[in-house]
């Protein structure tokens, strides 16, 4: 274990796991073995099937249901969180969803309904797990929020559609937040990922292209694994970041600098 990355005593939400691969999955993993205690979510009862060798592997005892469309198991997974731990020190935020149309069609074509729910999910959710977290982490004596965005915020990426605009949001919504909860000692900063094959990704048309673009364009000619993102993640949320907050943070060989 890296001895700069401790997370000794602190308590962490963990939400988005789909399967071993997912990217919140390397989050998890890294931050057990910092030492944190991990809450994990579940979308619902066919998805907790999935992840219920990671919740094995990792001890994991906190497993709560929660679905960003269902109002009602936000509120009651925080409730068991103040229940069980009374304080929140990090949370980590790894939602995404939009209609397959709207992802691979015309921006200028998105209907109301599917650009509403894209936002809801993937940008809004955001900011109502921030809201519920900053009563816990304020207990704490501050905390540390995380998000995960993509380069398809500030740059047309061949269909992403309209997740392009929610990333962009997102990464709105993270420096927004930053300033808001700074006075709390609470820091929110967004993670950007290079590609990799997520159970998400795979929805994406012409994501293999995009795989082997970033390894052949990148600096590093690499590409990003969840153990990559889990690190750097670990370490936004310890207290070795402690003074970083409001930016999104590129872990993806560099790839983002290219032209």
């Amino acid at each position: 274990m890296n001895p700069i990355i401790n997370l000794e005593g602190k308590v962490g939400l963990i939400t988005g796991i789909a399967n071993e691969k997912s990217i919140s999955t390397g989050v998890a993993e890294a931050c057990a073995q910092a030492g944190a205690k991990l809450i994990i979510t579940y979308q619902n009862e066919k998805t907790r099937a999935f992840i219920e060798p990671v919740i094995n592997r990792l001890g994991v005892e906190d497993v709560f249901l929660l679905d960003v469309t269902q109002p009602d198991t936000l509120d009651a997974a925080f409730a068991e969180i103040e229940a069980r731990h009374g304080k929140l020190d990090f949370a980590v935020h790894s939602m995404a969803f939009a209609k397959r149309d709207d992802l691979h069609g015309r921006v200028v074509d998105t209907s109301p309904d599917g650009f509403a729910l894209a936002m809801d999910v993937s940008t809004h959710s955001f900011v109502r797990l921030a809201r519920k977290a900053e009563p816990l982490m304020e207990k704490a004596g501050g905390g540390a929020l995380v998000t995960m965005t993509y380069l398809g915020s500030e740059k047309v990426i061949p269909h992403y559609g309209v997740m392009g605009l929610c990333k962009a949001a997102l990464e709105a919504a993270t420096r927004y937040m930053a300033a808001e909860l700074g006075a709390k000692n609470i820091r929110v900063n967004a993670v950007s990922p290079g590609p990799l094959m997520t159970r998400a990704a795979s929805g994406i048309a012409g994501f293999d292209g995009l795989m082997a673009a970033a390894v052949d364009r990148s600096p590093l000619h690499s590409l990003v694994t969840p153990e990559d993102i889990g690190a750097l993640t670990a370490f936004l949320v310890s207290d070795a970041g402690r003074l970083i907050s409001g930016g999104v943070h590129f872990v993806d060989a560099g790839y983002n600098v290219m032209g």
